[in-house]
């Protein structure tokens, strides 16, 4: 199906550009969410008699867009979840819940300005993309942790995600050697 775009769409074109998509991508997103006209010569005339409009409402928007996004960029933001002793989370942090923690930080976006390809499922700094406007988005540092102290130490620097988290047993480091001795009697006595 041939559309005329009414705003610039990542890897398809800019405003007033008339491109070939699927029609179960035009039918179901393009013109329900009101970003592209079907390519008619009727709605090529009321695209050129509204463009200046279109024009003027996507300056407005972006400039807003670049307004947040200095305040934005560059933020971090801390979810506490519960994890396992590896690192991997009991669950995944979605771009929902992303977009209610930035809400909570007091900023107005939703969850399709999240850019994430896939849901988030272990501890750590995570940097995400927040696609405010078709050309403005901003780059946001994510820390999950199983605690506010832990949120604390990634933040410095500390990678939680290593068995032991740093700490070092003395009780297990003895069991390994004399469980590597033990096996070295067992091979001497089966050779002699």
């Amino acid at each position: 199906m041939d559309v005329i775009l009414l705003e610039r769409i990542a890897k398809l074109g800019q405003m007033g550009d008339e491109v070939r998509v699927r029609d179960g991508f035009a039918r179901n997103f393009l013109l329900p969410q009101g970003k592209a006209l079907r390519a008619t010569a009727a709605n090529r005339k009321r695209f050129e008699n509204e463009r200046v409009h279109l024009e003027a409402r996507n300056l407005e928007r972006r400039t807003e867009a670049e307004a947040v996004a200095a305040k934005l960029d560059g933020q971090s933001f801390v979810t506490v979840r519960q994890a396992g002793e590896t690192g991997h989370l009991y669950g995944s942090v979605s771009s929902r819940d992303i977009a209610a923690l930035i809400d909570a930080g007091g900023f107005a976006i939703n969850r399709t300005q999240v850019v994430l390809n896939h849901p988030i499922k272990s501890i750590g700094l995570h940097k995400i993309e927040i696609a405010l406007h078709p050309e403005v988005s901003a780059s946001i540092t994510l820390n999950i942790a199983r605690s506010a102290d832990e949120a604390e130490r990634q933040a410095r620097g500390e990678d939680l995600t290593k068995r032991g988290q740093g700490f070092e047993f003395e009780d297990d480091e003895e069991e390994e050697e004399d469980a590597i001795e033990v096996e070295g009697e067992e091979e001497a006595s089966a050779e002699a």
